[in-house]
């Protein structure tokens, strides 16, 4: 059995330990051997395993996860284990939860929507670490099955395996400077932050329910739809405005705290997230917007702020 490691996880972890890089090696020994060890991650398609941190020197424990072919294994992510979760197996519980997700969603379709986000995710990750290191290590570690499952409870909708696949990624974008990282400087909102205005929409939603009630149907409001899931913030600081990911159709829409009609983007994540990977390497061939840096961020020209125009440098290739 051929097993490689995702190229970018090799540059990269050894942030998380030096001993990192030695314990994936290990693993994809053990995999080459046992290539079904790994139990389900919450994403069709992807298996994981732990790693006992003690067994090396410099390394925390690990979640590592793999794309098992039926004569080929790629190695995707690895990330801690925080200390609330088990790193020795995954809840029987947990496991169920995604023996659900995985019978949500055709499995040779959810497979191939996996790979197209980590792909693209990785594309603009990979940019970032040799191009812009201070937004690079803005971004959040992926979260963990239990938390997105949480997530899921919270919200009372299934999440899409899609947005599922990104979290497991990263689980946010704190910013550097004040910018995100995607196009407009917007930033992928941590988990806390879409569970809080999601609230708030479905608020303000059941406030217009109230008032629909005294309403001819012609007149009546709709603000919100409860399968919008908050996604992308104006900015680090500012979640009033962004983008939703509607788990209904697919697509990504706009939202405001002005509560005007949403527009629906026509982006899906995964189209929405390879246009930004292309601006980034081609930036030649960018319409949307243009990538440029000041100093180790990205900051698209979008939305500079005169103040600090003349040290923008534009992305040039």
């Amino acid at each position: 059995m051929k097993v490689e490691i995702e190229p970018v996880l090799r540059d990269t972890a050894a942030q998380l330990g030096a001993g990192v890089p030695y314990a994936l090696k290990v693993v994809a020994g053990r995999l080459a051997e046992d290539p079904d060890m790994g139990v389900p991650s919450g994403l069709p398609g992807v298996l994981t395993v732990t790693v006992d941190g003690e067994l090396f020197d410099d390394c925390p424990d690990l979640f590592v996860g793999y794309i098992r072919e039926p004569d080929w294994i790629q190695i995707r992510f690895v990330r801690p284990v925080s200390p609330a979760e088990p790193a020795s197996e995954v809840p029987d519980q947990e496991r169920e939860q995604d023996r659900d997700q995985e019978q949500r969603a055709d499995p040779v379709t959810a497979a191939i929507t996996v790979r197209e986000v980590a792909d693209a995710w990785h594309r603009i990750t990979r940019w970032l670490r040799n191009n812009a290191p201070d937004s690079y290590s803005a971004l959040r570690d992926g979260a963990s099955a239990a938390a997105i499952a949480a997530l899921e409870a919270e919200l009372g909708i299934p999440i899409p395996v899609e947005l599922r696949a990104l979290w497991m990624l990263t689980a946010g974008d704190d910013g550097a400077d004040g910018w995100g990282c995607l196009p407009g400087n917007m930033a992928l909102m941590p988990l806390d932050a879409v569970a809080a205005r999601y609230r708030l929409k479905t608020d303000a939603q059941a406030h217009q329910d109230t008032l629909n009630g005294s309403r001819p149907e012609a007149e009546q409001t709709v603000v919100w739809k409860a399968t919008r899931i908050p996604l992308v913030a104006l900015s680090p600081a500012d979640s009033t405005m962004g983008l939703y990911l509607d788990a209904a159709s697919g697509y990504l829409g706009s939202r405001s705290r002005y509560n005007e009609p949403a527009d629906e983007v026509l982006d899906t994540l995964v189209t929405y997230l390879e246009e930004a990977a292309d601006m980034l390497e081609a930036p030649a061939l960018a319409t949307r917007d243009k990538p440029g840096l000041i100093g180790g961020t990205l900051v698209w020209l979008s939305s500079i702020d005169a103040a600090r125009e003349d040290r923008w440098q534009p992305v040039t290739g």
